[in-house]
């Protein structure tokens, strides 16, 4: 019988993770890119350490949420729909008005659908912090620029 030392399997624990920020400049870019490399980010993909179900991810700043680029007709077309659970509580939006009344949730939506959909994905979603405009009020965490 031969005998080998393998080495166990490594497996992050959410509190040992030393936790960076980065901000995204959403500004004349496509929503799906920055959502995407939000996402990303939150779940810390692009660490060595990643881990599928533990939280190993940062912290996460987008500025220029209004500014943010959608391409061909989806402006108008698209819309987005919630839905009360009452009778009649129907409501639908498309991206324009999205964008005039709350233009956060536009990055704020598409991050959500991109992150796990369980206990994990409601843990990340807090560390995204969506600005409309230009400033943010977390300057004092010395956020890296992520170039897209």
């Amino acid at each position: 019988m031969s005998r080998h030392t393998s080495n166990p399997t490594f497996s992050a624990k959410a509190h040992e993770v030393q936790r960076k920020w980065y901000v995204i400049d959403a500004a004349g870019k496509p929503l799906g890119r920055v959502a995407v490399k939000a996402a990303d980010l939150l779940r810390g993909k692009g660490k060595a350490i990643w881990t599928p179900h533990a939280d190993t991810g940062d912290f996460v700043i987008v500025v220029n949420a209004k500014e943010v680029l959608l391409t061909g007709k989806k402006e108008t077309q698209k819309t987005y729909m919630s839905f009360s659970g009452y009778v009649g509580g129907h409501k639908s939006e498309t991206v324009k008005a999205r964008r005039e009344r709350h233009p956060e949730l536009l990055i704020e939506r598409a991050v959500k659908g991109m992150i796990p959909h369980n206990r994990l994905g409601r843990s990340l979603h807090p560390k995204l912090k969506v600005y409309a405009g230009a400033e943010h009020p977390h300057s004092a965490q010395q956020p890296e620029a992520v170039t897209l």
